[in-house]
């Protein structure tokens, strides 16, 4: 009992100290080009190294390193390869933006959209877009609220409360400027306990990391159709999230591209390192959440360390979120006169309270409406074809049938005659390539119609 009191006053101890230490170094926006851009006081746009810590950071959010763990225990590497591969996403988003800037002369994807296929595809866009910062509130801050408490506990949803509260905070103060400086902050951070994670657990396996390698079975039922889901959903995924895509906007192209270029090392790497802790729960008969039962096996110090590494990662996608969602509301939708940093500060209010509410509902509630990978596979050809003159139509009948197809798979509704795949993971590759299919068709249908 007295080592569960110590690991929850540790556990407070960092989420308030991580707070008000962001709080403090954060920057104060003065300005627009401060808030919605990050630009500094002489009007400087974020460097390299500013640029990919961001990125990283913004993309390494509690859930996913959950996800990377438990696909570890469940797959071994070929798991933690497979969830690796999502970032990806990183080079595809990152060459797409970088010629739309330097060919197609475009300042956002919002432009680009509006310019290409008008005014109602932005309006479905930015719907997309919008629920999908509403989800990365809750399902973020929930998985901060199990390290503390049961669900429905009072210590689960003041830690909620508490951790969403303070990272509202800083980024009210500066805004994207905020966003982008702490995420580098954070990135240290992160590195530093990852680190001191592999540190711990190598060595008890007498630093055979061949043990870890060698774990799972590259078999399509064991995890390789993950891998392959991700590498179809890589080339529409990331168009879907601002919190990538708008940081494509902010640094001169060139700088951009590297930054893209060098984060798609740094994340994969940083996802399939901290599968090992999954790997390693595998090699050790653990069952559940990986990250919490290794905490649990090897001590509080490493409980601790394990409850900082979420800390860490939640707070710098919450922050992102925020930011991005500001932006979306008050830059991208909103006219050009009416944009102030009171407006932006309002929208993170907003944000936060509206992505809040699931938490007391409980999550079961969202999860069928939750817009997955599969639901966006038609951004695809929007942005891989971005050169192309295509009508409204196309963008309408290609991201309506990914949409379509994500919705009737989540609900279970998808004929399984069309399931070609066998194992775990089988009829999500399937709906994947056949949907990928559907939607660059329809796409191409619609440009040929309207010739």
């Amino acid at each position: 009992m007295e080592s569960i009191q110590d690991v929850q006053f540790w556990q407070w101890l960092a989420i308030i100290g991580l707070g008000i230490t962001l709080f403090v170094v954060s920057p104060f926006a003065k300005t627009q080009f401060d808030f919605f851009k990050a630009s500094s006081s002489r009007q400087q746009e974020p460097g390299a190294f500013l640029l990919t810590s961001s990125l990283v950071m913004a993309w390494i959010f509690s859930k996913s390193i959950t996800n990377a763990a438990n696909l570890g225990l469940a797959y071994g590497f070929v798991g933690g390869v497979a969830y690796a591969c999502y970032y990806l996403s990183f080079l595809v988003a990152g060459i797409v933006i970088y010629r739309m800037r330097t060919r197609g002369g475009y300042s956002s994807i919002h432009e680009f959209i509006r310019t290409k296929f008008g005014g109602r595809a932005v309006a479905l866009f930015s719907v997309l877009i919008g629920f999908r910062l509403f989800n990365e509130v809750w399902s973020n801050t929930m998985v901060i609220g199990s390290y503390f408490g049961a669900q429905g506990s009072l210590p689960y949803y003041a830690s909620i409360l508490v951790f969403t509260g303070f990272t509202l905070a800083y980024v009210l103060k500066g805004g994207l400027k905020s966003s982008l400086l702490t995420d580098t902050i954070q990135m240290i951070l992160f590195s530093v306990l990852l680190v001191v994670i592999l540190g711990v657990l190598l060595p008890r396996e007498n630093g055979d990391i061949a043990r870890f390698v060698h774990s799972g079975q590259w078999q399509m039922g064991q995890g390789l159709n993950l891998l392959l889901v991700a590498l179809i959903q890589v080339f529409s995924y990331p168009f879907h999230d601002p919190v990538l895509t708008d940081r494509g906007f902010i640094s001169p192209p060139k700088t951009t591209l590297r930054s893209y270029a060098l984060a798609t090392v740094v994340g994969f790497l940083c996802i399939l390192l901290f599968s090992f802790v999954g790997i390693y729960a595998g090699l050790h008969g653990m069952k559940g959440q990986a990250a919490v039962e290794v905490g649990r096996s090897l001590g509080v110090g490493m409980m601790l360390v394990m409850n900082l590494i979420m800390i860490t990662s939640a707070a710098s996608t919450l922050d992102s979120t925020f930011s991005s969602f500001s932006k979306l509301l008050i830059v991208d939708l909103g006219k050009l006169e009416r944009v102030s940093i009171s407006r932006g500060r309002l929208a993170m209010v907003l944000i936060a309270v509206l992505g809040t509410i699931p938490v007391l509902l409980g999550p079961e509630i969202w999860s069928a409406t939750t817009v997955s990978g599969t639901m966006v596979l038609g951004l695809a050809p929007v942005f891989l074809c971005w050169r192309l003159e295509a009508p409204p139509l196309a963008f309408h009948l290609s991201v309506g049938a990914g949409m379509l197809i994500g919705l009737l798979f989540g609900l279970g509704l998808m004929p399984a005659g069309l399931v070609f795949s066998e194992g775990a993971y089988g009829d999500l590759f399937s709906v994947n390539v056949l949907g990928t299919a559907l939607c660059f068709g329809l796409f191409f249908l619609a440009k040929w119609i309207k010739k």
